[in-house]
């Protein structure tokens, strides 16, 4: 199984609106178990892990046992179900990592399979599954993507001066790592303030991950973005959204729609910036299932404030600001790490900088 979740981790990113399921075929009859295929989810989420593996097996698969991270699909969608795929390739025994909590799965899948004289082994690994397919869980039981915070900040805790000058926090490594975290998600989002402060690219630069940027969004109540940013310059090559409000200026929608951005209108919430509720259930329709959120403080705040936050990187760098600056934490995201995270494992040194990973010890509030 950790053979398994191990290919499911290559795809991330890759195979919305479905997740990245590793599955592997192994004959477990003679004396040392035989590996017969390994297979992950195809880019853009088909086929399914378990068909790609069964491919050119035929009379080899019968007999030997399935390993998959995720309950084998039991509905007719654009292909045949995985659970029938299995009990056709005589398949005697499946062992499964959990659950898939898609009502139109939802145990139906490991029921099939039993029914068919099938042997089920589910639950193996099940907290590690769980990770792996967290952004697909948490699609399908709160209607929005997994929000993974990623905040920089110096040894003394400021994320810029007090000016809000952008500084360089992080050295090469850590940026590599923060890349490849980049490729890992489905979408990464910003606010405006970001694009106006530093005309970002938001894409993934890893020599051989350059074509594994994800969609890219940027928060922008009033439709401020540049039509001559990099981002919209950009937009043709790399998707590229930008979430308003419902009363922002068609004119300025429309500059931007002529150079390929995809313009998305929501609420305003109470303060009359866009509803970040809303915003997130949006790119949850769209089929994002994990997005990386690199806005900066404000955005980070917001949405601790709105209690949407899974998942928190704290990249603290060896070197102090030495004056006075914009802090990196705010107080409703302090309150929430302390009250509702735990970290995970030991902070990871990249370079002279320091990851530390939070995960939700709570489960965040119910889609308002």
């Amino acid at each position: 199984m950790r053979q398994a979740l191990a290919l499911g981790e290559r795809h991330l990113g890759l195979t919305a609106p479905n997740p990245s399921v590793g599955a592997i075929i192994v004959d477990e009859r003679g004396s040392r178990p035989l590996i017969l295929a390994r297979a992950v989810t195809a880019p853009g989420g088909r086929p399914h892990a378990e068909a790609l593996a069964f491919e050119g097996l035929k009379e080899r698969a019968r007999g030997a046992s399935l390993f998959v991270t995720l309950e084998p699909c039991a509905h007719h969608g654009r292909t045949p179900p995985c659970a029938d795929a299995a009990i056709a390739a005589g398949i005697a025994r499946v062992v499964c990592g959990v659950e898939d909590p898609d009502p139109r799965i939802a145990g139906k899948g490991l029921a099939k399979l039993r029914h068919a004289g099938i042997e089920v082994v589910a639950g193996v690994l099940e907290p590690e599954c769980r990770n792996l397919h967290a952004g697909h869980f948490m699609r399908v039981s709160q209607g929005r993507p997994y929000v993974h915070l990623k905040l920089a900040m110096t040894a003394d805790g400021f994320a810029s001066d007090a000016t809000r000058t952008p500084l360089r926090i992080t050295g090469t490594i850590a940026d590599a790592q923060t890349q490849l975290m980049r490729a890992r998600s489905d979408a990464i989002m910003v606010g405006v303030g970001t694009v106006l402060a530093d005309d970002p690219k938001l894409t993934c630069r890893l020599p051989g991950l350059e074509t594994r940027s994800p969609i890219r969004v940027i928060l922008d109540t009033h439709l401020r973005t540049p039509p001559n940013s990099t981002f919209a310059a950009s937009a043709r090559v790399a998707p590229s959204v930008i979430i308003t409000s419902e009363g922002a200026s068609r004119d300025c929608e429309a500059h931007l729609a002529a150079k390929g951005v995809i313009v998305f209108r929501v609420r305003e919430d109470a303060h009359g910036r866009v509803d970040l509720n809303e915003a997130l259930r949006r790119l949850g329709a769209d089929g994002v299932t994990i997005v990386m959120c690199e806005g900066g403080p404000f955005l980070a705040e917001e949405l601790a404030k709105a209690d949407l936050v899974d998942e928190f990187v704290s990249i603290s760098s060896s070197q102090a600001l030495g004056r006075p600056g914009l802090p990196a934490l705010g107080n409703s995201l302090r309150e929430a790490i302390s009250r509702d995270f735990a970290a995970v494992g030991e902070p990871l040194c990249f370079g002279e900088d320091r990851f530390t990973r939070y995960v939700r010890a709570r489960p965040c509030s119910p889609a308002s």
